[in-house]
């Protein structure tokens, strides 16, 4: 994770981030507390959204609304770079409901 902006570096209101993900990466299934909105830059990846499936892929948008499990799988030869940006205080929570607290990235 690449922070751009967020509170921590001149006080902004939404953090922007960007993610490169190695080929095969997986994050864990989780949710967080606000929506956050995911730009493909290269590469692809799967976002499982709910129970819905997406194949993604350079210039597609996903819009992960708050209190929706996510999972994002990097495309296993590409891997993926993407933009994301969320509330600055977004707070992760695992899949089993517990609070994770705000990723430093985003903080």
């Amino acid at each position: 994770m690449t922070t751009f902006a967020s509170p921590t570096q001149g006080g902004a209101s939404r953090s922007l981030w960007r993610v490169d993900a190695k080929p095969g990466a997986q994050g864990p299934r989780h949710d967080f507390d606000s929506e956050q909105v995911w730009s493909w830059l290269s590469g692809g990846a799967t976002v499982e959204l709910g129970d819905e499936r997406f194949e993604v892929g350079p210039g597609d948008t996903v819009v992960m609304p708050a209190h929706v499990m996510r999972w994002v799988l990097a495309d296993a030869e590409a891997g993926y770079a993407a933009v994301v940006t969320a509330a600055a205080d977004a707070r992760a929570l695992s899949a089993e409901g517990g609070d994770l607290g705000t990723p430093p990235w985003i903080a």
